[in-house]
């Protein structure tokens, strides 16, 4: 009665059967036995029909906790010698080798949320073992990635680790995903991902729209590889450079004022992710603040911001336009840099309104 019990909560069946059950409780561990009925034949990967089993091997499978207690199928495999002895896996193993597909499920349902040390915690695996199977599974999903619908992407780089490692990360414009990740930030990863697109289902030439910053690298690389493509730089690129800006004038000034000491944060932050109290306290030290060029700066960053959440392409055009002439007529020098930078890439900028 004990073994068909476990048998159901198993999802064990014909002709696999639970041939005994051992708790342990100094160990705190359960040991499920498995078998399969004499005379049952199985198919093997890659070979037509059933066959026989030709000899057998017991391995063991981690699987969920029973309760408290760690729990381990030791299933009785068979073998075929089919040019080489190949094990017939049960339907319940998992994808990497001794854990079971449920035991996997729980790995990769808690590496979502935390990370890996945590997780190894607790599911009492070490680390490598925790990363093993979640390595697995990216591998998996991405050699099964179908990327025959995809026409608009997104390219960006991002540091890693310490120091100038970096990674270019390539990105499903539609379906707002991660599609493939390389080494380095230069023209070859746009290179690379063309190759990844064609072995995937895609081909370079349905590209129709990228998304980048503003590297040279990465221009020349779209031009190069994604021929159909129209070049798109995104808002969040064209702020980035407005707001080095607004914390360069800040670190010069505050040389001399000291009002300026610890505001970098008050200054960089996007108003739209404040309350109201930061709202109001940003405005009146700005106010406050007014008659320095580090606040010159930052209104004309609001300005631009205001600019480029516009939606019509038309308007745009036009109100980027005269930004860029009344930035150049200014005095503030570092912002001229900006201006300069928006002009040269003003065509892309605009169509990045016109495609977001």
């Amino acid at each position: 009665m004990q073994n068909q019990i476990f048998e159901v909560a198993l999802g064990i069946a014909n002709p696999w059967y639970i041939k005994d059950v051992e708790f342990d409780a100094e160990q705190k561990s359960l040991s499920i036995h498995i078998d399969f009925i004499a005379g049952s034949r199985f198919a093997y990967p890659g070979v037509e029909g059933v066959h026989p089993v030709h000899d057998t091997q017991i391995k063991r499978y981690r699987h969920l906790n029973f309760f408290q207690h760690e729990c381990h199928l030791d299933v009785r495999v068979p073998q075929f010698p089919g040019g080489r002895i190949a094990l017939v896996e049960p339907d319940w193993a998992g994808k990497l080798n001794g854990f079971t597909l449920l035991f996997e499920a729980l790995v990769l349902m808690l590496a979502r949320q935390m990370p890996f040390a945590v997780v190894a915690r607790i599911v009492g695996e070490s680390w490598h073992r925790v990363y093993a199977i979640c390595a697995k599974y990216v591998e998996l999903a991405v050699d099964a990635a179908d990327l025959s619908d995809v026409c608009a992407v997104a390219i960006d780089e991002t540091s890693c680790q310490r120091g100038h490692d970096y990674l270019t990360l390539v990105a499903d414009a539609e379906q707002r995903k991660v599609i493939f990740v390389s080494d380095g930030k230069d023209a070859k990863t746009v290179e690379s991902f063309a190759e990844y697109l064609s072995t995937h289902g895609g081909d370079a030439s349905q590209i129709d729209s990228t998304s980048i910053d503003m590297s040279p690298a990465f221009i020349k690389g779209v031009t190069d590889q994604l021929p159909n493509a129209r070049i798109t730089f995104d808002k969040f690129h064209v702020i980035a450079h407005a707001s080095t800006a607004v914390d360069k004038m800040r670190r010069a000034e505050q040389k001399t004022d000291s009002d300026l000491k610890g505001l970098r944060w008050a200054l960089l932050k996007d108003r739209s992710n404040m309350n109201a109290s930061q709202c109001a306290y940003l405005d009146a030290l700005i106010t406050h603040i007014t008659t320095k060029r580090t606040a010159r700066t930052w209104l004309y960053r609001e300005q631009l911001r205001e600019v480029l959440e516009r939606k019509q392409i038309n308007v745009v055009s036009s109100l980027l336009a005269q930004w860029c002439t009344n930035v150049i007529r200014s005095k503030v020098e570092l912002m001229k840099e900006v201006a300069k930078i928006i002009r040269s890439h003003f065509n892309g900028i605009v169509t990045w309104a016109q495609t977001r």
